[in-house]
């Protein structure tokens, strides 16, 4: 059975550096049997209702400003039709109304981590849009529609935040030590996740400390762990990386096993 996985991708310009999120993200691969294909829901697509790339060949998007050396990579992973169709019918059984979009490509929320952890480009990678207007128990749901992809090899991942205030951060340098609330939060969601905690987890604005400061409206960058924890049905997970950019950036990453 293939885990399922959220991470937290940073910065474009993560792709290079050299610190220790870097070097976790190279090592991805050592955590995880070998995926026959991906399916990566990441936090900077977004759309009312579930969309799938299903071009053969999806482009890299640039979707990001920054220095110039990242616009001169490219990831040239396929994509996969066939897998499309495979979770639009799961949604549709789970009722979940999905659609395919042909003409999408990977934003940087899935081939920058992507890249470094495959840098071959030679596995099969579809991307699911978020729903920033629905909550974390719909994006739970529409994680565990996916649930049954793990059996055939196909890695599910949510790519976004653990913590994620792009308010704030331009007051802290990359290597700055994190706050106190950031901390707490990072601490609160470690012990929620290897707990096995779903109802706590899914109701985490009531139960996680200042969760509107770590993750301001719509929340973007935390829904995809919800798509992770749902097709990981819940289990409890294993914190794998724990690091901070910029003081507000948790850049933690957990395993469902």
């Amino acid at each position: 059975m293939m885990p399922t996985l959220f991470i937290s991708h940073g910065p474009p310009a993560v792709a290079l550096m050299e610190n220790s999120t870097a070097a976790f993200l190279r090592s991805l691969s050592e955590h995880l049997p070998w995926p026959e294909a991906i399916v990566c829901a990441s936090a900077h697509w977004e759309a009312w209702r579930p969309m799938v790339t299903s071009a053969a060949a999806p482009a890299t998007i640039y979707d990001f400003g920054g220095p110039s050396q990242l616009f001169q990579l490219r990831y040239p992973a396929p994509g996969s039709p066939d897998l499309a169709g495979e979770i639009l019918a799961l949604l549709a059984k789970n009722g979940i109304e999905g659609a395919a979009d042909p003409d999408r490509g990977l934003d940087h929320g899935a081939w920058i981590p992507l890249m470094m952890a495959f840098p071959e480009a030679d596995i099969p990678v579809i991307q699911v849009s978020i729903q920033t207007e629905r909550d974390a128990a719909w994006h739970c749901r529409f994680g565990e529609a996916m649930a049954p992809l793990r059996e055939k090899g196909v890695l599910v991942m949510g790519s976004g935040g653990a913590v994620h205030n792009l308010e704030e951060i331009g007051g802290y340098a990359l290597d700055a030590p994190p706050p106190d609330y950031v901390l707490r939060f990072d601490e609160w969601l470690a012990g929620a996740a290897a707990g096995g905690e779903v109802d706590v987890l899914l109701d985490y604005r009531n139960h996680a400390p200042e969760p509107d400061r770590c993750h301001p409206w719509p929340a973007e960058h935390f829904l995809p762990f919800f798509v992770a924890m749902g097709a990981g049905r819940g289990v409890r997970a294993r914190c794998i990386h724990q690091g901070f950019m910029y003081g507000t950036l948790s850049m933690a990453a957990y395993i469902w096993e």
